[in-house]
């Protein structure tokens, strides 16, 4: 499939509480760095091309980028990125957010944040990305243990008008339930993707039922996570990217978008023409015998 004038739109949209976006996203995770995600050792990006990246995106019709304050490599950050590339910002651009984890300068984690700590890491965000209000917050989440206070504590800002909608990562079904009775979510974004965490599928479902977006991470590198696709590609997806003209990657995109109308999708990449070939994914149309054999490998892929 040609994916050079194929637009974000073609993905379809949802509303993440009262904000329009195409179903087609971007996460920025991968700017700030060559190679895997967090490494202290890792190579910074080219400057200019990351901010050539994020320019074409949002020539592409995307319009809903997924960053971090915690998104940063040595000399690099996504959201200055996201800044310098893309203020004074179009009115249509969603920008969401994590909180929850920090990093030092050095790159060291401290996974949980107190909710006296959440606050600053929210001043963070906005201060990087140049805004007075951050349009979706997600609280990331580490364990199994309640979010209450720390949810809680974001949903205070909210009402202070600090951020305009919250959402949870990472999360349990135990949590969104938590987290719903404190305030509206928006979205629960959390890793999942072909044959990755197929136990997920109930959580998805539970989404769509709820009206709420489900938006998975990791879905074109599965278990590689933030290092990035590893091993050989299935046959089953090879066979249905081959009767498509379309790669592997992309295939994988398409058949989370398949998932249901509030499933969106945020593939991040420093590389022009991957951008340009994740955003082409949100086209492919896959046929039912397709989805079904996709089906059978999600299930077994464990």
């Amino acid at each position: 499939m040609t994916s050079e004038t194929i637009n974000a739109a073609a993905s379809g949209t949802w509303k993440l509480g009262d904000l329009e976006i195409n179903r087609m996203g971007f996460g920025a995770m991968r700017l700030p760095q060559n190679g895997e995600a967090f490494r202290t050792d890792a190579e910074p990006s080219d400057r200019g091309r990351a901010i050539g990246v994020l320019r074409r995106a949002v020539e592409l019709g995307v319009n809903h980028i997924d960053t971090a304050a915690f998104y940063f490599s040595p000399l690099r950050s996504a959201n200055e990125l996201i800044n310098r590339a893309l203020a004074p910002y179009p009115d249509d651009l969603v920008i969401t957010t994590k909180v929850g984890p920090g990093r030092d300068p050095s790159g060291e984690w401290a996974p949980h944040a107190t909710p006296e700590q959440l606050r600053g890491q929210v001043e963070e965000n906005l201060r990087q990305l140049g805004r007075d209000h951050l349009d979706v917050v997600n609280l990331r989440v580490v364990g199994t243990g309640s979010i209450a206070e720390r949810f809680g504590a974001l949903a205070r800002l909210r009402e202070a008008g600090l951020i305009r909608h919250l959402g949870i990562s990472n999360v349990t079904p135990g949590h969104l339930a938590e987290a719903r009775a404190i305030a509206p979510v928006v979205c629960v974004q959390n890793p999942y993707g072909l044959g990755v965490r197929p136990e997920q599928d109930e959580l998805l479902r539970t989404c769509g039922e709820l009206g709420i977006a489900f938006v998975p991470f990791y879905s074109i590198a599965g278990a590689g996570g933030q290092a990035g696709v590893t091993g050989a590609e299935r046959e089953e997806v090879l066979a249905v990217a081959r009767a498509h003209g379309a790669s592997a990657a992309q295939v994988r995109i398409a058949w989370t978008l398949h998932r249901g109308p509030h499933v969106l999708s945020i593939p991040g990449t420093g590389n022009p023409d991957h951008l340009a070939a994740n955003v082409a994914a949100g086209a492919l149309r896959l046929s039912e015998t397709e989805l079904s054999l996709l089906e059978r490998l999600h299930g077994t892929a464990r």
